[in-house]
């Protein structure tokens, strides 16, 4: 349980931490950078897939994150989570590095061809959807650089929220430094939760009161950051005993199909762990790649954790479309090796 906790605040500050650093930009930019990413559906695709294509999970946070606050489309969270390969990848690059390569760049495909034919059929996203209005930029926000002086002279009269916010990136940002928040030896990932949570701490530190009032603590520490936690923790501890339920007996590898059902159900859980089951089948040579596609689509790792949080109907829309193109996909791929 230990365990699950730490998972819960490591996903939890990632995800506060990006949400901090858009906020940031977008006041920065007037909101010239959302605008623009919104407008370009064509880059939004390709950049979600190839967030969604890094190893890890980190990159499915940021396009969930992005998705939460309007900036990028319905068919662009489709389209990395198709591409993920969560924590899994580091595996497959591992045992079955030729396959792995082959596999992403497959997903990476039909990660942007359904994002773009989602969109084209749906639409815009329904307007009954939640959607976070926080992107709001107000007249008295015109961004400018803090001084020094002026920095200083905030940090002087420093108010509750600057302290806690503060304090709870700094230990953040020290326990990921010291391997009792995320990935235990230096790796991309330490590396990248440090700098996203050494960055949000800049932010904290020298923004001017109001933004940090309005935006960062209303906003992200206390509307969503509880919310992604609570919805992260209960999702995790419920993914453990569910695994084991759906582990797979030896028996059950009589059927391509019946496994190529069940690898799509498996990748359903919002969890790096299950998909194991078909990589390492798949490295013994016990099913068909058909099965380890059909997975590698539906399975997402945590990527969808924050979703959860953010719209429960989204979560399930998602997980939808993957379910149904990973058993499409993978009834296809397995016709072809017959």
């Amino acid at each position: 349980m230990t365990q699950v906790v730490l998972d819960s605040l490591m996903i939890t500050g990632f995800v506060a931490a990006m949400m901090l650093l858009i906020e940031y930009l977008n006041v920065l930019s007037s909101g010239e950078w959302s605008r623009r990413l919104a407008r370009g559906r064509i880059g939004q695709y390709l950049l979600a897939a190839v967030l969604g294509a890094t190893p890890g999970c980190l990159g499915a946070f940021t396009v969930v994150t992005l998705y939460s606050h309007g900036a990028v489309s319905f068919g662009s969270v489709v389209a990395a989570m198709i591409a993920t390969s969560g924590d899994e990848a580091f595996v497959m690059l591992a045992l079955i590095p030729k396959t792995a390569l082959a596999l992403m760049a497959i997903l990476f495909v039909l990660g942007v061809l359904a994002g773009v034919t989602l969109d084209f059929i749906a639409g815009k996203r329904p307007s009954s959807w939640p959607r976070c209005q926080a992107l709001v930029i107000h007249p008295e926000e015109k961004p400018a650089w803090l001084s020094p002086t002026e920095v200083l002279a905030q940090w002087r009269d420093c108010t509750a929220a600057r302290g806690i916010l503060a304090t709870a990136l700094a230990i953040f940002a020290t326990s990921i430094a010291a391997g009792q928040i995320g990935p235990s030896s230096w790796n991309w990932v330490r590396i990248s939760l440090l700098v996203s949570a050494g960055a949000s701490l800049f932010v904290v530190v020298t923004v001017p009161d109001h933004f940090l009032e309005d935006h960062l603590w209303r906003h992200v520490a206390r509307k969503h950051a509880p919310r992604v936690f609570l919805w992260t923790l209960a999702a995790l501890a419920l993914s453990g005993p569910v695994e084991r339920l759906l582990k797979i007996g030896g028996g059950a590898q009589e059927s391509n199909w019946l496994l190529l059902l069940m690898a799509c159900a498996i990748g359903l859980i919002p969890e790096s762990g299950p998909h194991l089951i078909f990589v390492t089948l798949y490295a013994q040579h016990a099913v068909p790649f058909g099965v380890l596609l059909a997975s590698s689509i539906v399975q997402d790792g945590h990527g969808m954790l924050p979703m959860l949080a953010h719209s429960r109907r989204a979560f399930l829309a998602v997980k939808g479309v993957n379910f149904l193109l990973g058993l499409a996909a993978g009834a296809v791929a397995m016709g072809l090796e017959m």
